[in-house]
């Protein structure tokens, strides 16, 4: 069990989950599109979200202590780069477009961990603005990058779905910032330091019922699509309404995380399984 244990914090520290979610919201708007299912712009989403994320958790500390590197932290900063030599391969199998408007979600990753603001500060550390970065970058690179890769317009319902997947990973993010309160510095100003936990819940429901009105009025509209995001939405404001700043080890980083791949399970049901359910 103690081994179960070492690798499973080992899939969380290694960002293989995390990559994972961002994977199945790529997957789900390949689907709402009716997109061929591109393998390498998936592989290459699945690797860059590794490289990104264990970059702006681990470089510092490689920085300080390369030659003191143990145990999960050195395997992750292997594995790591074995990622990032992935990353390229893929890269070179898409087309100038995508890579432009990666290169675009990129500079805004580095910008989050490099300290390129003065007084050592990067978007991260800048006040209030670091929940909607992560948001941006995931909503371009689930939303943005499948239909570029696809040579299809970035038109209005593709901008409102943008917009839908920003503000739901604006909720998923919350639970994290009510977790990390009593951590942050106060010069961060997350939501849940500005207006306090309870209206960092009702802000996130209000936010999710958003996005399931913003549903209902879309163009394309399809009934599998609508029930499936209002479970989504559900789930998401019942981990939502269940944050507390002493939770579980794995609250956030496993279950929370896991909701895009519910998200992809419940649409998956939802369109093949029992399409007659749901028209």
């Amino acid at each position: 069990m103690r081994y179960f244990c070492k690798a499973f914090d080992l899939y969380i520290n290694s960002s293989i989950h995390v990559a994972i979610a961002v994977l199945c919201f790529a997957l789900i708007s390949m689907l709402e599109y009716n997109l061929t299912i591109a393998i390498d712009l998936l592989a290459f989403i699945f690797f860059s979200t590794i490289t990104g994320y264990n970059f702006v958790k681990y470089a510092g500390i490689a920085k300080l202590h390369h030659s003191s590197l143990a145990g999960n932290l050195r395997i992750i900063q292997i594995f790591s780069f074995v990622s990032f030599l992935a990353l390229i391969y893929f890269s070179l199998q898409l087309s100038v477009n995508v890579l432009v408007a990666t290169g675009i979600l990129g500079l805004l990753t580095l910008l989050y961990a490099l300290p390129v603001f003065g007084n050592s500060r990067n978007l991260r550390s800048l006040a209030g603005i670091k929940i909607f970065v992560i948001a941006m970058v995931w909503a371009g690179t689930t939303v943005l990058l499948p239909v570029i890769n696809a040579q299809q317009l970035l038109n209005q319902p593709v901008l409102i779905d943008f917009f839908q997947r920003f503000c739901m990973v604006v909720v998923l993010t919350l639970p994290f910032e009510i977790r990390d309160l009593i951590y942050d510095s106060d010069s961060l100003e997350t939501i849940p330091q500005r207006i306090g936990v309870r209206k960092t819940r009702i802000f996130g429901v209000v936010l999710s019922i958003l996005i399931c009105v913003i549903e209902i009025f879309q163009r394309q509209f399809r009934g599998y699509s609508l029930l499936a995001l209002f479970l989504v939405c559900v789930i998401i404001g019942i981990f939502l309404l269940g944050s507390r700043g002493r939770q579980s080890k794995y609250y956030a980083s496993f279950w929370v995380e896991s909701i895009p791949i519910m998200y992809l399970g419940i649409l998956l049901l939802m369109k093949y399984v029992l399409p007659n359910a749901v028209y």
